[in-house]
């Protein structure tokens, strides 16, 4: 398989596993479809990473494949496409990306699917789809100006160019910059830390958030006084404020 769910620790770590660089072919595509909809599934999944190995995130899109697609077919694939990475952003907990090496085209755009993002210090990251006389297609032109604003983003976008780790870091593209060995270490302990939350609080919290993004801000207020509200129903905010009061914060252990 070219993408495995290995679960450890409430972590459900999603592999891309398509060697030499984890090109982002029609059935991996689908592939990273199906699991991402079995790890939102999942009640032993709480938390995730994704991760490409340690010589590589993902360098894009399997060009050679697209190269034999007219019109009509990526009429017909492009959906799909975009359905796969947006069955990742869609997961309601939280997500990590761990990026090694190569993150470029479809790569980047995966890993702007998570919530957070840990590279390595030799990562490089891009959208490189212009020089194949392209844009973006799996979300790039839109989740890349959410996260890094529109002029750093159309940078990217209109030149084709590759940042190294250290940029990256400084535009907002990538939120910590590890040494290479570490990388999925340092995803792990993210994403096991978060597993042992509050799952419905922090589902609460992924959904707001992203919602909020996505349109004005009464309506995003609205979704957020909802949820505040109903948050009041469960077991882990009686757990939360009850380990709060008899033991201070940042003391109690959700089920």
């Amino acid at each position: 398989m070219t993408v495995s769910l290995e679960v450890a620790e409430g972590v459900g770590t999603l592999r891309l596993d398509r060697p030499p660089m984890n090109a982002l072919d029609v059935a991996t595509q689908d592939r990273l479809k199906e699991l991402a909809e079995e790890a939102t599934r999942r009640e032993d999944v709480r938390a995730v990473v994704i991760y490409g190995g340690e010589r590589v995130f993902a360098a894009g899109a399997d060009i050679k494949e697209m190269q034999n697609m007219d019109h009509t077919g990526m009429v017909l694939r492009a959906r799909g496409l975009q359905d796969s990475f947006t069955a990742v952003a869609r997961i309601p907990k939280p997500v990590v990306a761990a990026i090694t090496g190569y993150a470029l085209g479809g790569g980047c755009e995966l890993a702007l699917c998570a919530d957070y993002r840990i590279a390595a210090d030799n990562a490089k990251l891009g959208q490189p789809e212009i020089l194949l006389g392209l844009i973006p297609g799996a979300g790039g032109t839109q989740r890349l100006p959410r996260l890094v604003g529109p002029s750093k983003a159309k940078d990217l976008i209109f030149t084709g160019r590759q940042v190294k780790a250290d940029e990256a870091l400084a535009i907002g593209l990538v939120d910590r910059v590890v040494p290479a060995a570490e990388v999925y270490e340092q995803a792990h302990a993210w994403a096991a830390k978060l597993a042992q939350g509050p799952a419905i609080a922090l589902r609460a919290a992924k959904e707001s958030v992203d919602t909020g993004l996505e349109t004005d801000i009464d309506t995003g207020l609205a979704v957020e006084r909802n949820w505040f509200a109903g948050l009041f129903a469960t077991e882990d905010r009686e757990t939360g404020m009850r380990s709060f009061v008899e033991e201070g914060p940042g003391k109690a252990k959700f089920r």
